[in-house]
């Protein structure tokens, strides 16, 4: 059981985060927000998949247009995206908008920055401070100068120094993300700033590339720290189809047992023993599985030597050592069955668990 850090709580529309709430799955739309049409059509596709909390860029006066509207036809918060002109935050919020994010790196003048957050607090909108090491300017870097990412500890220090003015504000209702597309220098920023702030955190690791690479190293960063009980929200940063961010954000959450979304189906990676098709079984039973009860664990294992122990430890299993297999419920061994029974035979067994 992971112990997780104490924060402080906010709530973005209807969505607890921060103080203990279940850790939300975010994303964020990649068409242009002033395509009313197109958002929501995009936005409807991610709550299907299973998105808590959307994120929209606002370049400018003609995205922020489309918010009331955005927000009229959806049925998740809507977050802006929101850097360099203060005035863009401050009609966001008119807009009705749940949450604004902004960045320390590119909106730097205090008193502006001081409007944004008094205009928040008047409204109960929370704010997001989100810095990325690519927008911090690094010590002693001027902004026409050579550039370099900046480093967990100077994101750290920028982002402190930057809650100053919130504090002066007395306004509390702040996440907080320092992101870099380097895995180590993300994970220790976040653990440097959580021993000095309780304020929630919203992980990522920016930039993170394809589905592929990105997949990986989000699960790395955003995994290592979720296991360290470091983390209150989530966004996976892939370049692509943001359905995707939201099925490898469930993913993390779900192999770290933070949350249950699906049944977990547990199989081997096959090797000489294995003499049944199991990536088509497998395949199979994810499929039939879809839409089960959340939290059950199934288990499908291809041979004699670690299948009969995985499948006894899973609520209900099949050990296979040929054309036919053993079946487990509860660490029991109920019957034996041929192969062309196994997925047939594992769904039953899923609905016989679910109604008793």
């Amino acid at each position: 059981m992971i112990e997780r850090r104490e924060t402080r709580r906010l709530s973005i529309g209807d969505v607890p985060v921060g103080g203990g709430a279940p850790i939300s799955v975010q994303s964020m739309t990649n068409v242009s927000t002033a395509d009313t049409g197109a958002v929501v059509r995009q936005i409807r596709m991610l709550e299907d998949a299973g998105c808590e909390i959307v994120r929209v860029a606002v370049p400018n006066m003609e995205a922020v247009k489309s918010l009331s509207e955005i927000k009229g036809n959806i049925g998740i918060p809507l977050v802006t995206d929101i850097h360099f002109d203060h005035e863009l935050a401050l009609a966001a919020m008119d807009a009705g908008v749940d949450k604004v994010r902004i960045n320390p790196g590119n909106m730097r003048d205090p008193e502006k920055v001081r409007q944004v957050v008094r205009k928040a607090k008047s409204l109960g909108i929370p704010m997001r401070v989100g810095a990325n090491s690519g927008s911090i300017l690094p010590r002693g870097k001027a902004a026409d100068g050579p550039r370099r990412h900046a480093t967990a500890d100077y994101m750290v220090d920028a982002v402190l120094d930057y809650l100053r003015l919130f504090d002066e504000e007395e306004f509390r209702d702040v996440v907080i993300s320092l992101k870099s597309s380097n895995v180590i220098e993300t994970m220790r920023a976040y653990q440097l700033f959580s021993e000095k702030s309780d304020c929630p955190l919203h992980l990522g690791v920016t930039a993170a590339g394809t589905d592929f690479s990105g997949s990986i190293k989000s699960a790395v960063g955003i995994g290592g720290l979720l296991a360290r009980g470091i983390g209150d929200t989530i966004r996976v940063s892939l370049t692509g189809d943001p359905v995707e961010e939201v099925r490898v954000a469930r993913e993390i959450l779900q192999s770290l047992g933070v949350r249950k979304f699906h049944p977990e189906v547990i199989s081997c990676p096959t090797c000489a023993r294995c003499r049944i098709d199991l990536v088509s079984l497998v395949h199979e039973l994810e499929r039939e599985r879809a839409g089960s009860e959340k939290g059950i664990r199934i288990a499908l294992m291809g041979c004699e030597v670690n299948g009969p122990g995985e499948a006894a430890d899973a609520d209900v299993g099949i050990a296979s050592g040929g054309v036919s297999g053993v079946m487990f419920r509860k660490g029991k061994m109920v019957r034996k069955l041929d192969r062309e029974e196994f997925v047939k035979a594992l769904v039953d067994e899923v609905d016989k668990w679910r109604e008793a």
